[in-house]
């Protein structure tokens, strides 16, 4: 319980020098997230040191890196049971404990209990900053859901006053904190940057921050900050992956350069192979990469998870909806939720929704997309995709709720927003909204027409058989409107004129405020056919006033 890392490389002088240098490379190989060759390395340590708790530790995490949690727990429990009882093991269960069931309470005991057991009474500093920092990470390791960020930033911010030099205590914090939402990315930007100046060579630091600045669609900042990454250390093969799965749907030959060197840097495994296919379904060639998608099925990758999404990707770009849906139903019941990303979803609700009545389940994926993923722009993309599909079955009320949530996640209205809320309102006959919106938009936007136009229609649509006259005023303020321009309104005031008219003579009876419409019709057009109806109207309107 004495050692003391000073970053994630160096090791104790407990170790002989050639152990510290074969544990030092697995701790390496997950830096550069090289997992199977963390596992491969970390293996053979612990095979040659079978009771070396801190080993054990390590080997844990390569397989939680690896999304094996069941593969961690079975590596503790075996040194547990082996009697090999240690704080370092204690920590590795309540990483465990969290990615497998988020019990904080019951990882939060196994925590202080390391923690404790390590704390050196009358030292300086007390506590143990590893074990601190274990703890951070384990906290910082998975989703929003997994972990508990606060306890994790408590305890590594005593980790930071402990170890000055480990830059691995900055990047937890940092994790942590974006655990906590996106309102903390400058702290956890911060925190990346504070890692710097520990380490000026820590690329993974500079490719944190790129990540942050990516999830704000800030590319300047976002490729200012890989640069450095890949300047601090060019075979640093995540910040190319990064950089491959930024471009993949916006430069196909941009995305092959930078997945090629991701390959280069990395272990060639089942995530390699998958990111080839990927590639090549991007670019348009689908048998190819179809054809990988099998090559790996009848390989040592047959388990991968997101195998299905190739094959449902593929299958749909080939025309074939039913086999690209089956295989996406596919993924969802097999695939462990943090192999499930955003854009799965979105992908499942687009295709889904090409079948006549799962517009339900369509927009059901798109839910998903919102809630799983952190970038405000991207869920107002999917729901507006959501909107889309609603709109194209005809489903209009759905679509309204759609749209709202649109509003409610950009925190403002548009005007876009006002009319196609407008529109939805009134295609679906939810004729009170439509007007209280269109009113809205007016207000909010008094210099552009359309708001006067559905709010017009909206009071129609309130009074279908023009009984009510509930469109007389608006069309009175809509017609203001157009008079700016009567040149280029002259049909749509006369229009609207004529609704008066109608109104005037078959249901109100008012005779001489028909008659003063007709005037003011006549006055636009001074002759021709539209004249010709208004005086006609206007002789028959006087005949029958005479004989009254």
């Amino acid at each position: 319980m004495k050692k003391t890392i000073v970053s994630l490389f160096a090791l104790l002088g407990i170790y002989s020098i050639s152990a510290a240098q074969t544990v030092e490379d697995g701790i390496k190989f997950l830096y550069y997230e090289k997992v199977k060759s963390a596992k491969e390395t970390l293996q053979k340590v612990v095979a040659a040191k079978p009771t070396d708790a801190y080993s054990i530790y390590w080997l844990g995490q390569a397989f939680l890196a690896d999304g094996d949690v069941a593969g961690a727990k079975a590596v503790y429990q075996k040194a547990l049971q082996a009697n090999v009882n240690d704080p370092w093991l204690w920590v590795g269960m309540g990483h465990v404990t969290l990615q497998e069931h988020g019990d904080q309470n019951a990882a939060r005991q196994q925590f202080e209990q390391a923690i404790t057991t390590t704390t050196t009474k009358g030292k300086k500093g007390g506590e143990n900053a590893d074990i601190l920092n274990a703890i951070g990470r384990a906290n910082a390791d998975g989703s929003s859901k997994q972990g508990d960020a606060q306890y994790g930033i408590d305890v590594l911010k005593r980790a930071q006053l402990i170890d000055l030099k480990n830059p691995d205590i900055e990047i937890n914090l940092g994790l942590c904190y974006l655990k906590q939402g996106m309102d903390h990315g400058g702290d956890a930007v911060n925190a990346f940057r504070d890692a710097t100046m520990r380490n000026p060579q820590y690329a993974r630091a500079y490719y944190r921050m790129g990540r942050v600045y990516q999830s704000q669609n800030n590319k300047e900042s976002m490729e200012s900050e890989f640069e450095k990454a890949i300047t601090a250390d060019p075979n640093f093969g995540p910040v190319y992956l990064s950089y491959f799965l930024y471009y993949e749907n916006r430069d196909v030959n941009k995305a092959k350069e930078y997945l090629d060197k991701y390959v280069a840097n990395s272990d060639q495994d089942c995530n390699t192979e998958y990111y080839v296919a990927n590639y090549l379904f991007r670019a348009g060639r689908y048998q190819e990469s179809l054809n990988n998608a099998k090559a790996m099925e009848n390989g040592a990758c047959k388990d991968f998870a997101r195998l299905p999404v190739l094959y449902s990707y593929n299958y749909d770009r080939l025309g074939d909806s039913v086999q690209a849906k089956s295989y996406i139903e596919k993924f969802f019941n097999s695939a462990p939720p943090e192999k499930i990303q955003p854009d799965d979803y979105t992908f499942a609700g687009k295709l889904i929704a090409k079948f006549p009545g799962s517009e339900t389940v369509a927009a059901m994926y798109l839910n998903k997309a919102i809630d799983l993923d952190t970038v405000v722009m991207n869920k107002i993309d999917y729901a507006n995709i959501a909107s889309g599909i609603m709109e194209k079955a005809k489903l209009y009320n759905e679509q309204l709720q759609w749209l709202t949530k649109v509003v409610q996640l950009k925190g403002k209205t548009t005007e876009s927003d006002y009319f196609k809320l407008s529109n939805a309102a009134l295609s679906g006959k939810n004729c009170v909204y439509a007007d209280s919106i269109s009113r809205a938009y007016i207000a909010a936007f008094p210099d552009k027409p359309q708001g006067y136009s559905f709010n017009v229609n909206a009071n129609k649509c309130l009074d279908a058989d023009t009984s009510k006259g509930l469109a007389i005023e608006p069309i009175n303020v809509y017609i203001n409107y157009l008079m700016r321009d009567t040149a280029t309104n002259k049909k749509k005031i006369y229009s609207n004129y004529n609704y008066q008219l109608t109104y005037f003579i078959n249901y109100a009876k008012d005779y001489p405020k028909a008659i003063s419409v007709i005037d003011k019709m006549m006055l636009l057009y001074t002759y021709g056919e539209e004249y010709d109806y208004a005086a006609n109207i206007k002789k028959m309107l006087s005949q029958s006033q005479n004989k009254n």
